[in-house]
């Protein structure tokens, strides 16, 4: 079978980091590395599970923020000779390092907060709600500065994921505010178990996307039948198959695809209709293309 190729390897639809946002992602690492300092600290002088989790928590915000960070400066590297996509790949191997140690520390402090939740100890419920409440502040913050970047996908994710952190926070302060009051101790793990869980949630997630990115399976939000339908639809494509999709990077996707093109077309109109198919794929979060034109089996 007769066949001809066309790559292309354009950017103009990529999920990037710009310039200005950089700065922001910048300020709000700084900002949450030391308020998971102050949670650390704060949680072992006053022996707090409370705050211990919180840290791990903010902790996988920080790391979060650090892999958005690798991939812009990721996607500024020319690619060579031996990594002809560059180290772009990176930022999913960052993202599923991070998924694990988060998931280690989960299982240390999951049975920590276990025994103490048995026999729980003398917490001093004042200090928790203050310490909880300088992390409403600065989650706040840093959501805000965001909120003004939201048109940007990374900084809306971030922006959303700091918001959330602000209410787990709120929660603390009021543990906190009713241990104080109250003296039932048992609330300082239970908490810690509860902030536990949605750890947990949201790392198993980012541990299931980041194996799959890994061993190159379809990217999360792209249906492959979808995409084959749409290519479908671009005028004088008969068919198409060998279809596959994989990821980049965290933040790009590549196809490559056998298409059948009516055979009566001009070669000339056959390069615009494959022009047209890469034109549509930009549109739906598929980076770079390498289309193959195929004959039709007789």
């Amino acid at each position: 079978m007769e066949h001809s190729h066309s790559h292309d390897h354009g950017h103009s639809h990529s999920v990037q980091i710009n310039k200005s946002n950089q700065n922001v992602f910048l300020i709000g690492i700084g900002l949450n590395l030391a308020f998971v300092v102050a949670e650390l600290v704060a949680g072992l002088i006053y022996n707090s599970m409370a705050l211990l989790t919180d840290a791990g928590h903010n902790l996988s915000d920080v790391a979060s923020l650090v892999i958005s960070m690798v991939a812009f400066w990721m996607a500024k590297k020319k690619s060579s000779a031996v990594y002809t996509y560059g180290y772009k790949k990176t930022t999913v191997l960052a993202a599923l390092l991070n998924a694990v140690v988060l998931l280690v520390a989960i299982g240390i402090l999951g049975y920590e907060a276990g025994t103490r939740l048995a026999r729980p100890e003398p917490v001093q419920g004042d200090v928790i709600a203050w310490v909880a409440g300088l992390g409403i502040v600065v989650n706040s913050v840093s959501a805000f500065l965001f909120f003004r970047q939201k048109q940007e996908l990374n900084s809306k994710a971030a922006y959303l994921h700091l918001l959330a952190d602000a209410l787990v926070s709120l929660g603390v302060v009021v543990a906190g505010i009713i241990i104080s009051r109250t003296h039932l101790y048992w609330i300082d793990p239970a908490i810690g178990l509860a902030i536990m869980v949605v750890i947990l949630i949201s790392t198993w997630g980012l541990l299931r996307d980041s194996f799959k990115m890994t061993i190159d399976a379809v990217p999360v939000g792209i249906e492959l039948e979808a995409i084959k339908k749409l290519i479908k639809k671009v005028p004088h494509v008969k068919h198409v198959h060998h279809v596959h999709v994989w990821p980049l990077s965290t933040t790009e996707n590549a196809l490559t695809a056998h298409v059948v093109i009516d055979e009566h077309l001009p070669f000339t109109r056959k390069l615009d209709v494959i022009a047209e198919i890469k034109h549509e794929l930009e549109h739906n979060n598929i980076h770079h293309s390498t289309i193959e034109m195929a004959q039709e089996a007789h």
